[in-house]
């Protein structure tokens, strides 16, 4: 059907919304393809609903193509399986939660990890029944604290989670490399400039851990990029690279009156040594119990790196309350030598050998000359500093460049984590039961249309790629009866060939907002029906190039049809 945009429920604003930060967000708004309905929850228009249909139509192509088979589960899911994993507590505030009559509590699903391994428990028995790859595109939800960017960071988006069952490690990988290479087919088809790096599993849990980013400026994940070789890894998931410690005889402990020098950029402005020469220790609490972190004075401790390492433990920062009754934690003049009864945990370049001015554990009080291994020990080292630009590439030792991106994709191998909760045992050859191992693989279907939409969009709207735009071709009828009635006539034709036309044929709008929408709009072909109407001549313009040529009416459509 040809969209005639004088019955298309549209409306677009010339002025961007007062909320939006983001390209996507004043774009998509603007240009009458989603409403706010309220924080972090969207209406998708006509033509926004068209796109999302693109991306879902190309993610199911390609999930069907390495054997998915798409199912629908319920959002709507009892609490009691994210209590068996534990995830209920690792989502925390994010679980949008509720009770029904009968007292039974209930979720709204964030991911399916469970359910769908509860399905397969009800449906496979035996190895026969496996490999199986399943997936869904649907709507989940998570309460986030501060939804923004539109529809970039929702409460309420759309997904296809997928997910893959095998009896051996190795039919693991084999799903994992299936969903790579799609995921690479997915992106490549919706029109993405995307990376794909080394990440962290988080609360979905497992080993190996891909994300699919998409470089742009609103994008609220950084990532590293080396320019020499094809490294490229989330900042959380980045391993040091430390030099060799020279052997070297270090001169004895010594302490150091220090007056008013609690912080690290004050010691070393007093002792006229750089930041880096001074050890850090932040204390944080791990499920309630102090633990120090030691790093490089000229270093910043990454809590989400910590966090990750730790987890499934909760890990906060100390308050003041936390010094009362500890008189061997002295705030601001804190080192580990001499702590007692505290954890202390290190970043890989507090080697063993180097040597650090450090808190003496005494106010007002520092010391030279503590060295790791003589005058303290680490009880366990993890990456745990905020990456910078510079850092040396841990592949091939060049220094990393960090970038924006947003996440589009990711991909996990589980392993037997869900499987283990649930017990997911199939008959094996041998007749024995085996335990399933599994992969999970995720891509934001309404996060894609925005991201999309930040990458390609110009200073005059949108920009679509042809395979998810709402149309192929966007007829503007600049002019009065002649120019409509020739417009209709062309989009006839044009949708006759499976050309997919919006048509402007707005009675009483003038030709500068016509044009001025076309572009907003973002349909990758505009063609005028203009001056040249009588003659029979009409105007192509690309969108995204700004070229236009002038062609006989015949001309057009059998170029726009082939």
């Amino acid at each position: 059907m040809v969209l005639r945009m004088s019955r298309l429920l549209l409306k677009t604003l010339r002025d961007d919304p007062a909320d939006a930060e983001t390209a996507s967000h004043k774009l998509l708004v603007r240009a009458g393809y989603v409403r706010r309905s309220s924080a972090g929850v969207w209406t998708w228009l006509p033509l926004g609903k068209r796109v999302l249909e693109n991306v879902s139509r190309v993610v199911r192509e390609e999930m069907d193509a390495i054997g998915g088979q798409e199912v629908l589960l319920p959002a709507l899911l009892p609490r009691d399986n994210y209590e068996v994993t534990g995830r209920a507590g690792e989502y925390g505030d994010l679980l949008f939660q509720l009770r029904d009559r009968k007292g039974t509590d209930y979720v709204l699903g964030p991911t399916h990890e469970e359910i769908f391994t509860q399905v397969v428990k009800d449906q496979a028995a035996s190895y026969k029944d496996l490999p199986v790859i399943l997936y869904q595109i649907q709507t989940k939800y998570r309460d986030e604290a501060r939804p923004r960017s539109g529809v970039l960071r929702g409460r309420e988006f759309q997904m296809k989670d997928s997910y893959s069952f095998d009896t051996t490690d190795e039919g693991l990988a084999e799903a994992y490399r299936l969903h790579r290479e799609a995921y690479i087919k997915i992106f490549s088809r919706l029109g993405f400039d995307f990376r794909i790096v080394s990440a962290v599993s988080g609360a979905m849990g497992g080993s190996a851990s891909e994300e699919f980013l998409a470089p742009a400026a609103a994008g609220e994940d950084t990532f590293v990029d080396c320019p020499a070789c094809d490294y490229a890894a989330n900042t959380e998931a980045v391993t040091t690279v430390v030099p060799p410690v020279e052997g070297a005889d270090h001169p004895a402990l010594e302490e150091v009156d220090t007056p008013d020098t609690p912080t690290i950029e004050t010691l070393a402005a007093h002792l006229g040594v750089p930041a880096s020469a001074t050890l850090k220790n932040l204390l944080v609490k791990v499920d309630g119990e102090i633990v120090a972190v030691g790093v490089p004075g000229d270093r910043e401790v990454d809590l989400g790196k910590l966090g990750e390492h730790l987890a499934p433990a909760e890990v906060e920062l100390v308050t003041a309350e936390d010094f009362t009754g500890r008189p061997d934690l002295v705030r601001g003049y804190v080192g580990p030598q001499g702590l007692t009864g505290v954890r202390y945990l290190a970043d890989p370049r507090v080697a063993v050998g180097t040597a650090w001015v450090t808190g003496a554990n005494k106010p007002d009080t520092h010391a030279r000359n503590v060295v790791v291994g003589r005058d303290f020990h680490v009880d366990e080292y993890l990456d745990v500093v905020t990456v910078e630009p510079g850092d040396p590439c841990p592949r091939c030792g060049t220094g990393l460049k960090l970038d924006r991106a947003i996440e589009i994709g990711h991909i996990f191998q589980l392993g037997r984590k869900y499987a283990d909760a649930f017990e997911l045992d199939v008959l094996g050859q041998n007749g024995k039961p085996v335990r399933v191992t599994m992969g999970s693989y995720g891509i934001g279907v309404s996060r894609a249309v925005a991201a999309i939409a930040e990458q390609t969009a110009d200073a005059q709207g949108l920009c679509w790629p042809r395979e998810i735009a709402p149309a192929d071709v966007h007829i503007v009828a600049a002019g009065k009866a002649l120019q409509t009635e020739l417009a209709l006539e062309v989009a006839e034709k044009l949708h006759a060939a499976g050309v997919r036309v919006i048509v402007d044929d707005r009675a009483g709008v003038s030709p500068g907002v016509k044009f001025t929408d076309a572009e907003l709009l973002g349909v990758p072909t505009i063609l005028v029906v203009g001056r040249g109407a009588g003659d029979g001549v009409v105007e192509l313009k690309d969108r995204r190039t700004g070229e236009r040529e002038e062609l006989s009416v015949a001309d057009a459509v059998s170029r726009l049809s082939a």
